[in-house]
């Protein structure tokens, strides 16, 4: 799949190929979905390079089609390709081990989404192979080019994990990245690599001197709407504002052969970040705590390399200073105009000096001041609360790496980001609604190479003001647009579930830090139910195929199903290590790729059970037979309805949401509001006046 944007205008090309692996001639029904809501143009279907007429289809006419189809295989898959339009053709003969390559082109205007132009892609993989045992389909990719003009900034995916890349580079180090972006003289190119389900982008349209701000809604009409919001910084950037960058090591015994090796190392790469406007200390700390030189060193070729030398001599001995080490780093004074970061790393519990971590953690608190903190735990044997809670406070992010992962990596990737901030102190306001539980919720930074992405609720609808207000070398800034945020919409369902994963991950630490509450367990176990993100109070765990299964809180697994809850015993170091991991890459996970791959940390412990499945946004667990929504208390009502009958597609009209959930199976029971729907042969074939009021009023 192939996507050129010029001058606002999207052209697409898709190529497939159908090959006949059977002893016989074969026919292919050729099914494609268009565009949902798109106009679309110049409309072409090419056959081995002959040109076909294929028949094209309106959405109405398109959903008797598939109804058709998943009637007469009962196979419920298409029902996620309902809503949107139809290119069929038909593809006879196909010899015995021929191949037939299907090229279909057209394109389309990209819709805009404030200050971004949006591009969408969606060719109905089947979901549930797996689960109905079938043979999976073949891979899908995506490739987008556009522009390499100022005016556009970097492409950003919701949907689909991004990491960028020089074109033609050797990336055989991101075998499991499902996103690619490189740099080819006049275009730039972005690559989805599995694209299954909806993939989305947004290109920023960026002025010279402004932002390009941009608004992602989706607004289920049962509470407050969630919004993802996101700020590309303007095409002619700020000067950088220098840093005064500081590097505390632990170098305890503990920390002797690789580790010390590789800290070194992670330090040497921190060193080759810094601009001759840097500044920088480096601080070592085992039982006592020792310095490269007194004070701030300016980042010359003279003093990083003696600065290596120093890295080159360190030696892992002695205990854990750690209030010692922090007391230093805290000391030098802020000067203005510079942004002051500490990257603090250790692999031990506070053993010298202070050993109390809310004490550390209070000091900590009084002399932080403005600077940034961002922490590095190594290995289980940590006060995983103060780490998390040092970079929480400190405004910046907790790295917690096992011990088979590499220091160097985890420090290098943080450091890469950190380099030459662009505004500083960022915040967002809203006119015209009311943004709540947003996530990152303070101030915040933007680095060059990034762009701000921030997740909320929000109470209100309608148009509203966006300003975000910041800090730059040339004084303040304040950029805004207008958006609209609507009452009632399902489009973007990603964005619930990417908040839904950030929120866990920040009351995770919360409860770490005091305890927890009834208030924070409530709420934790509400969003876990939902939004199928296993947590401590979850009686189940998402498994997707070939993901490996995290054992998270605590829990005891009996016959494949982790069983956890608030009245396990304390976890121990390594169950507490991993679910601070865990919650680490929840609260950064800005797309759907990330936010599972953040549900799939944790201990090995075998394979999928296949007991249970996510679809869409509903969790279930497969009980005697039935996909269970893990949501469903078995008080209200329920409404029986038979699988592929007519009441059964006439829900899937009223409640487009239920498609995705019927995807599972024939036998399901998915929750409502305040009743339930249940898939079962015995169910009634026609929805009455009484069924439609009643699903109106408690769904």
């Amino acid at each position: 799949m192939r996507v050129d944007l010029a001058d606002r205008v999207l052209r697409y090309e898709i190529t497939e190929t159908f090959v006949n692996r059977g002893s016989r001639i074969g026919e292919a029904d050729f099914m494609f979905p268009l565009p949902k809501g798109a106009a679309f143009q110049d409309l072409k279907l090419s056959i081995n390079g002959e040109m076909v007429a294929g028949e094209t289809m309106s959405a109405d006419r398109a959903r008797q089609i598939y109804e058709e189809i998943v009637r007469r295989q009962r196979d419920p898959a298409l029902l996620e390709w309902m809503g949107y339009g139809l290119l069929r053709a038909r593809i006879f003969p196909i010899a015995p081990g021929e191949q037939k390559k299907v090229v279909v082109r057209f394109q389309t205007v990209a819709p805009r989404e404030g200050d971004a132009l949006r591009v969408d892609y969606f060719r109905g993989m089947r979901t549930n192979q797996q689960r109905l045992n079938q043979e999976p389909e073949g891979r899908t990719s995506f490739v987008l080019t556009y522009p390499n003009d100022p005016m556009y900034g970097t492409a950003y995916s919701p949907t689909h994990s991004i990491f960028e890349q020089r074109y033609g580079s050797d990336d055989s180090n991101h075998g499991d990245a499902s996103f690619a972006s490189s740099y080819r003289g006049s275009t730039r190119r972005v690559e989805v690599r599995d694209a299954r389900g909806e993939v989305t982008l947004l290109i920023p349209i960026r002025r010279s001197t402004s932002a390009a701000i941009s608004l992602l809604a989706n607004a289920p009409g049962n509470g407050d709407g969630f919004a993802l919001i996101t700020l590309s910084p303007p095409a002619v950037r700020p000067r950088p504002v220098p840093r005064d960058v500081t590097f505390v090591i632990d170098v305890s015994g503990s920390m002797s052969g690789p580790k010390i090796e590789q800290a070194r190392a992670a330090g040497k790469q921190l060193l080759g970040t810094l601009s001759p406007m840097d500044r920088f200390r480096l601080i070592d700390f085992s039982s006592d705590v020792r310095t490269f030189r007194d004070g701030y060193s300016s980042a010359t070729r003279d003093n990083l390399r003696a600065a290596e030398r120093y890295l080159d001599q360190l030696e892992a001995q002695g205990s854990t200073n750690i209030s010692g080490a922090l007391d230093e780093a805290l000391s030098t004074p802020v000067q203005a105009g510079r942004l002051p970061i500490i990257l603090f790393l250790t692999d031990g519990q506070p053993t010298v000096g202070e050993r109390d971590a809310s004490v550390i953690g209070s000091n900590v608190a009084k002399q932080r001041g403005s600077r940034r903190l961002f922490t590095f735990g190594v290995g289980a044997d940590l006060n995983v609360s103060l780490i998390e809670q040092l970079a929480l406070e400190g405004r910046g992010t907790a790295s917690f790496v096992r011990p088979e992962e590499s220091v160097e990596r985890a420090v290098g990737i943080v450091a890469s980001r950190l380099t030459s901030p662009l505004v500083t102190d960022v915040r967002v306001h809203a006119d015209g609604v009311r943004l709540l539980k947003m996530h990152p919720s303070g101030p915040v930074d933007i680095f060059a190479g990034e762009d701000l992405v921030l997740l909320a609720r929000y109470d209100g609808s309608g148009d509203a003001v966006l300003r975000f207000d910041g800090q730059t070398t040339n004084g303040p800034v304040s950029w805004s647009t207008r958006v609209n945020f609507p009452d009632r919409s399902r489009e973007n369902p990603f964005v619930a579930r990417l908040w839904a994963t950030q929120r866990v991950g920040y009351l995770s630490a919360e409860k770490r830090k005091h305890g927890g509450s009834q208030e924070i367990d409530d709420e934790i176990r509400d969003l876990g139910d939902r939004f199928g993100i296993p947590t401590e109070f979850s009686s189940y765990l998402v498994v997707e195929p070939g993901m490996n299964r995290p054992m998270v809180g605590g829990g005891r697994q009996l016959d494949n199903v982790v069983v956890t809850g608030a009245t396990a015993a304390r976890a121990p170091a390594a169950v507490q290590f991993e679910a601070a991991k865990s919650a680490s890459a929840q609260r950064s996970a800005t797309n759907l790729s990330a936010a599972d791959a953040a549900v799939s940390m944790g201990d090995f412990s075998g394979g999928s059970s296949g007991k249970v499945t996510r679809a869409g946004n509903v969790t279930f667990v497969l009980r005697d037979g039935v996909w269970t929504d893990v949501r469903y208390k078995q008080t209200g009502s329920v409404l029986r309805v038979k699988p592929f009958s007519d009441a059964y597609f006439k829900l899937t009209e009223i409640l487009p949401d239920l498609r995705e959930p019927f995807s599972v199976g024939e036998r399901a029971i998915v929750a409502g509001r305040n009743m339930a729907i249940e898939l079962t042969p015995i169910g009634v074939e026609k929805l009455t006046d009484r069924d439609v009021a009643l699903i109106r009023n408690n769904w």
